[in-house]
């Protein structure tokens, strides 16, 4: 094996590409986002390959002339590290690492590595560590390669096995750990969620690609004063602040990390906790750059982890930003159900802000549906789910022996629970009925 460098600034990159992407001209742009990630994790770029070979190669991933080009790239230019935009597997990152005889990173690493350099909060850093840690798993033999063998012969047999077996029960150990840290933050901060649903308090988050302007956003919308800059993944922790632009409105907004694209699953997990805000928002504001010319590219990735973390039925209004640099008009758009869903702006010059915030308020006044009405004792249980929502703000019971009760819930919770299959749903259909609300609307454009 070689001595690896410990200085990992001078890299290399090796750009995969599928044949049909290079032919539309797509690929210069993913190359030079892999770029500024690259930067961003503090290396100096010395040369690019590009690869587009169609199959994958299961030693090096990529062909063996391939591999001979990196080789040769490393010894030119004395570099320290060869850094993949594609997810390696251990056995490949190994084999490419011995040959090259430099290290070798793939581009989950990458955007763990820069997260770790990001994460200020103890919240951050645990989640972080935890994505780390996961990863790393896979990949624990690499680090013993001088043990991993067993030698035959008396006296001769190596403890290989036995030092992976403990490497592996001190990473699990460490992992179980931050799990139960985890845990305990994310209590935490779903108290401070119950207590803004049951004070009426609407959310909203901030959410998408990275470097699309949302801190700058969050900022001009709550004079936050929160970092940020023209880099990927400028801010990584979790803020919330009072959104007080709506008069009579009480709203918080919360700012969320950033995606991109190939987002390790790792993250995606570790930040599930920070995501939260995301998940149990009254609306979502979903920043799109409008200057970058692979932005419906980015909305996908975007979309994509909604539906991993569950949340495509959220009210969302799409916010697409940075019009001082695409040349776009400050412009509100509504969908066919005449609901205000789609807004230009720039947060940057403080351009349609007004025009957002209006449609903000709209969208707010169309999330929710506040009832009053009489609750008989039989339907005990449908009271306790509207407890177990923190939906209830108002409770007494009448000269009847019925709950008379006022329930604050988003439209579709209301149309949820009118499709269980129990008495309680038969009653939330004949209220919405009597309130003149279709129980079949999509509540997107409710």
């Amino acid at each position: 094996m070689f001595d690896r460098s410990e200085r990992g600034d001078r890299a290399i990159l090796l750009c995969p590409t599928p044949i049909q992407r290079d032919l539309r001209g797509e690929q210069p742009d993913r190359i030079e986002e892999f770029r500024e990630l690259v930067t961003t994790a503090g290396a100096e770029i010395f040369e690019v390959i590009t690869s587009t070979k169609q199959t994958i190669d299961p030693k090096f991933y990529v062909g063996t002339g391939k591999a001979e080009e990196i080789k040769n790239a490393v010894e030119i230019n004395q570099a320290d590290v060869v850094i993949v935009d594609a997810s390696l597997s251990p056995v490949q990152e190994r084999n490419l690492e011995a040959f090259v005889k430099a290290r070798v990173l793939d581009r989950r690493t990458l955007i763990l590595d820069i997260f770790a350099q990001r994460a200020r909060s103890y919240e951050g850093k645990l989640q972080v560590e935890l994505a780390q840690l996961k990863h790393m798993s896979t990949r624990l033999v690499r680090g013993w390669t001088h043990l991993e063998r067993q030698k035959g012969g008396i006296g001769m047999r190596g403890p290989g096995e036995t030092q992976l077996e403990t490497d592996r029960r001190l990473l699990n150990a460490r992992v179980k750990s931050l799990k139960a840290k985890l845990d305990k933050v994310m209590r935490q901060r779903e108290q401070g969620r119950k207590q803004r649903k049951k004070s009426g308090t609407r959310m909203l988050a901030l959410v998408g690609y990275t470097n699309a302007g949302k801190s700058t956003l969050f900022n001009l919308l709550t004079d936050a004063g929160v970092y940020a800059k023209d880099q990927l993944f400028a801010t990584l922790d979790p803020t919330v602040r009072q959104f007080t632009a709506i008069p009579g409105c009480n709203a918080v907004i919360s700012d969320t990390v950033g995606f991109v694209r190939d987002l390790p699953h790792e993250l995606v997990a570790a930040f599930r906790a920070t995501l939260q805000e995301a998940v149990d928002a009254d609306l979502l504001l979903h920043v799109i750059d409008d200057s970058n010319p692979e932005h419906r590219d980015h909305m996908k990735e975007v979309y994509k982890v909604f539906e991993e973390l569950k949340i495509e039925d959220v009210p969302t209004i799409e916010i697409f930003n940075k019009i001082d640099q695409s040349g776009h008009l400050p412009e509100v758009q509504t969908s066919l159900s005449g609901s205000p869903d789609k807004v230009w702006i720039s947060a940057h010059q403080n351009l349609g802000i007004e025009l957002l915030i209006k449609t903000i308020e709209e969208r707010l006044l169309r999330t929710h549906l506040s009832l009053k009405f009489a609750l008989p004792m039989s339907l005990a249980r449908l009271r306790a789910q509207f407890y177990q929502l923190d939906a209830i703000r108002e409770e007494q019971i009448d000269d009847s022996g019925q709950w008379q009760i006022e329930v604050e819930l988003p439209l579709e919770k209301w149309r949820q629970l009118a499709k269980n299959n129990d008495n309680g749903a038969v009653f939330v259909q004949q209220l919405l009925a009597d309130n003149n609300i279709d129980n079949n609307e999509n509540p997107q454009d409710w």
